[in-house]
């Protein structure tokens, strides 16, 4: 009965000190401590200002597809309609999505439906992540730095090992042929 009792009694207490330990562990960890790394995923066909202020109406399907590249969405129930359409995905920064739309009559260029469109630059600079640069140490060494180091051997005493004589001739490096 003691036994019983005893043990009883010992395993409450282990496991009530357990949970309160288990307590004060959240208020040590942060929201961020054990979140997932996500990479940076550019989806989609890029269109810049640039390739925007291009297009011209009256061009042909051709001149538009060299400017724009391959449409990211060619409908068969909308042959007149080419989307272009790509986002930007990056950890802590909302997502940006642009569209370009250009609708054709015929095989000739009559609209174009966009909204605002980076620069190429913009988007170098959308993509490139801003690291924080320290101090840059000297790099110069100052004579007395020199001279505490020990003096190095020139470069032809370590080429050629000591009391090893070179061979007057070496065999061939492929088989003479038969």
């Amino acid at each position: 009965m003691t036994f019983r009792f005893t043990g009883a009694f010992l395993t409450s207490l282990l496991l009530g000190v357990g949970l309160a330990g288990c307590s004060g562990l959240s208020s040590g960890i942060n929201q961020d401590t054990f979140k997932p790394y996500v990479a940076e995923v550019v989806q989609g066909n890029f269109v810049s200002k640039e390739q925007r202020q291009a297009l011209r109406p009256g061009m042909s399907r051709a001149q538009v597809k060299d400017i724009l590249g391959t449409p990211l969405v060619a409908s068969v129930f909308h042959a007149d309609r080419w989307d272009y359409v790509f986002s930007i995905k990056r950890q802590g920064v909302p997502s940006q999505n642009f569209r370009v739309t250009v609708f054709f009559k015929g095989d000739v260029l009559a609209q174009i439906d966009n909204d605002e469109l980076p620069s190429e630059s913009e988007f170098v600079g959308r993509l490139v992540s801003k690291r924080q640069v320290g101090k840059v140490p000297n790099l110069q060494a100052s004579e007395e730095d020199l001279k505490k180091f020990p003096a190095s051997k020139s470069a032809s005493d370590t080429t050629r090992p000591t009391g090893a004589a070179l061979p007057a001739s070496y065999p061939p490096l492929e088989a003479t042929p038969r």
